[in-house]
């Protein structure tokens, strides 16, 4: 019955509230118009997993228990199933389009890093691999690794697009839908950025890595993919680009074509807000394929596999890899183990040649390194970010901090 008779608060009266003059008192000052927030951890930041830690599943344990014993059933039926695309081999053809504008979206990227990064300062720690964006570097004591200093202070060099933009590699199959390359196979296949092997897969044409374009599906018959067409086609010659020992011939390496290509724009800003969009396509678009196209990853370890199911290559040294005799837990990827989203701490409106002090570090908001740098050089950011910002906390002073409750 009490519950009945309180009448909720509207918003209006609440403002009127906060709002009301508070009188001066010992400790406290009417020059304080804003509440602080003393979160010091942002809900939106993935959380650093500890060693022993598994990555979360995308899909529950239970929903991935009964699609196999779905396809248990199914392999015990002598009967012809119908695969759909791209689970038969091929191609989605609405997601031709997305696959080649992510991979030009991802050469314009690297076009605006690498003309960024020359006006913009980038840190890495060399102990404990953390990054900042901007000069000068942090002096938040956050370096808590095995031979890190005692007072946690961090060992700041020079860094570059690899420390913003981690490259996480791939094996290139031939044919997506055959089998795993195995443990000896491991030097004789090559190894891409797994954002261009997954726009290879989607429909994009690349004559230094060679892939099977089918023009009629697979069956799946008792369990088993049953293929009827030849191996190798013969739109393709085999001596073409092959030498004896099975090795491709690379004539050009993708990370040199992008980072030869030169912005012709001496405006930072707009090279910072081509790059913004850039981003936000390869990410988004890559989001929109892993939909169809499956991606796999380690649970303990960074290491990702385009295709179906993962490799069988015995070299990973994470947890209890010795009970898996090195070979990879692997379970389905998400954008974040696809595209790593490196955090660094920002701070709207900062003083110039001013470092951020470790003892205001819970007012401080985060944002990916890419988004930050391109941030610093004058590009909006957008909306969504802006919890991870915290555009809705104020930094106070040191004088004013300890009056903060």
């Amino acid at each position: 019955m009490l519950s009945r008779l309180v009448q909720p608060i509207s918003y209006h009266l609440l403002q009127r509230i906060t709002q009301f003059p508070i009188p001066q008192q010992r400790y406290t000052t009417t020059s304080f118009r804003v509440l602080y927030s003393t979160l010091s951890i942002c809900d939106d930041i993935p959380k650093k997993l500890k060693k022993f830690e598994r990555k979360p599943l995308v899909t529950c344990i239970n929903e991935l228990k009964r699609r196999g014993r779905e396809k248990r059933k199914e392999r015990q039926k002598v009967g012809e199933i119908v695969l759909p695309s791209p689970k038969n081999g091929l191609l989605v053809q609405k997601l031709v389009p997305i696959a080649k504008e992510i991979f030009a979206a991802r050469s314009e990227l690297l076009s605006s890093l690498s003309r960024l990064v020359k006006y913009i300062a980038i840190y890495s720690c060399s102990i404990c691999g953390e990054v900042h964006v901007g000069d000068p570097p942090h002096q938040i004591r956050t370096c808590n690794v095995r031979g890190s200093l005692s007072s946690k202070e961090h060992s700041w060099v020079k860094g570059g697009i690899e420390h913003i933009l981690p490259l996480v590699e791939s094996f290139h199959l031939y044919d997506r839908i055959g089998r795993a390359v195995s443990h000896n196979e491991m030097l004789q296949v090559d190894r891409i950025p797994a954002i261009v092997e997954l726009c290879i897969q989607a429909g994009v044409d690349i004559p230094e890595y060679l892939t099977r374009r089918r023009t009629f599906p697979v069956y799946c018959v008792a369990g088993r993919i049953i293929d009827f067409e030849k191996r190798f086609p013969k739109e393709i010659s085999l001596d073409k680009d092959i030498d004896e020992l099975g090795f491709l011939y690379k004539k050009k390496r993708l990370d040199e074509d992008t980072d030869s290509m030169e912005m012709h724009c001496d405006d930072i800003q707009a090279v910072a807000i081509r790059g913004m969009k850039a981003w936000k396509k390869m990410c988004s678009g890559a989001s929109k394929l892993m939909e169809k196209y499956a991606v796999q990853t380690c649970g303990y370890c960074p290491e990702v596999q385009v295709g179906p199911k993962g490799h069988r290559v015995q070299n990973c040294q994470a947890y209890k890899h010795q009970m898996r005799d090195g070979q990879h837990a692997w379970q389905e990827a998400t954008i974040n183990d696809f595209v790593p989203p490196v955090y660094v701490y920002h701070i709207q409106d900062q003083q110039p040649n001013k470092p951020l002090v470790n003892e205001l570090k819970r007012y401080y908001g985060m944002l990916p390194a890419v988004v930050e740098l391109f941030s610093q050089a004058g590009a909006p950011v957008e909306k969504n970010y802006a919890h991870t910002m915290r555009v809705d906390v104020v930094v106070p002073d040191m004088d004013e901090e300890k009056l903060v409750s």
